[in-house]
């Protein structure tokens, strides 16, 4: 089959486009970065260069695809309207290239239709290549990232805390980028589903305390505590660390308070017993281990 992937050789792109080469499978990757292309090439897919927020491009990129994997790339301005943007050329593209699988990277959350952070941009993107007639059409909704916190080593290593705007005892949903590129290689492979479904991706569910115990043990710091950071202190020390105002708030202040709120995994719930994912903490704890100590 012919796919075509956005997101470009990321954590879950380049696990991704592994797989369905090694399945035979011709496979097309966006990338915005030309010197992406020899490392695409490598994989024996195809780059195609170009900005996923340009509609003729992508309806380019899209030509003679059976199926597509969507992902809106992280953007440090305008977040919202530039996730909802990109989605409304996704949907065009799918359209005009008369795609008829596609598996969209959504996140939890998503069901809300005025969420917290991005989820109210995923839900607008969901809805709208659900109002596609004739695409069958998969969301995978992962969790919190486990490589986000490869963000805390600086703070774990010089302070010896980790944390964020909510307490130790709130827990959260835990996803692995290689479990959702799993999730999406199956998928694509198979193109077993039909019409418009969700599947969660999700390795574990742990507080705050319980990750930070966890990870502690792994770097050899057991007295490593969970500190609840005000939001305003949070989002200075974002910004401080190179993130924009408006990213720090959307894509951390918000979750964190709808995490806090418990306002975010009630339709995950519903939905658990079907969440695909291998990845406990503990086999993260270990990856996490090696990239605190290439910082020393």
């Amino acid at each position: 089959m012919k796919i075509t992937i956005t997101g470009s050789l990321g954590n879950i792109g380049q696990r991704l486009t592994q797989q369905l080469t090694a399945k035979g499978h011709e496979v097309t990757v966006i990338s915005h970065t030309p010197e992406r292309a020899a490392a695409i090439t490598a994989l024996q897919a195809i780059p195609a260069i170009g900005q996923v927020n340009d509609p003729t491009f992508l309806q380019r990129a899209f030509a003679d695809a059976d199926a597509v994997f969507t992902m809106i790339p992280p953007h440090y301005t305008d977040v919202i309207n530039y996730m909802k943007t990109v989605g409304d050329h996704y949907a065009a593209a799918i359209a005009a290239a008369g795609v008829k699988y596609v598996v969209n990277l959504s996140a939890i959350g998503a069901h809300l239709p005025d969420g917290p952070g991005p989820t109210k941009a995923n839900y607008y993107v969901e809805q709208l290549l659900n109002a596609l007639p004739d695409v069958h059409v998969l969301h995978l909704r992962p969790g919190m990232f486990y490589t986000n916190f490869y963000g805390a080593i600086p703070m774990i290593m010089h302070q010896h805390i980790i944390g964020n705007n909510f307490g130790a005892d709130v827990k959260m949903v835990l996803s692995h980028p290689r479990d959702i590129a799993d999730a999406a290689a199956d998928a694509l492979d198979t193109l077993s589903f039909s019409g418009k479904r969700i599947r969660y991706v999700a390795g574990d569910e742990k507080n705050g305390a319980e990750i930070a115990g966890i990870l502690g043990k792994a770097i050899d710091q057991p007295a490593l505590s969970w500190i609840a950071f005000p939001d305003e202190a949070l989002l200075q020390g974002m910004i401080q660390s190179g993130m924009s105002e408006e990213m720090a708030t959307v894509y951390m202040i918000e979750i964190g308070v709808a995490l806090r709120e418990g306002k975010l995994f009630d339709d995950y719930r519903r939905h658990a017993n079907d969440a695909y994912g291998n990845t406990r903490l503990e086999e993260f704890a270990g990856e996490f281990a090696a990239a605190y100590a290439s910082h020393q």
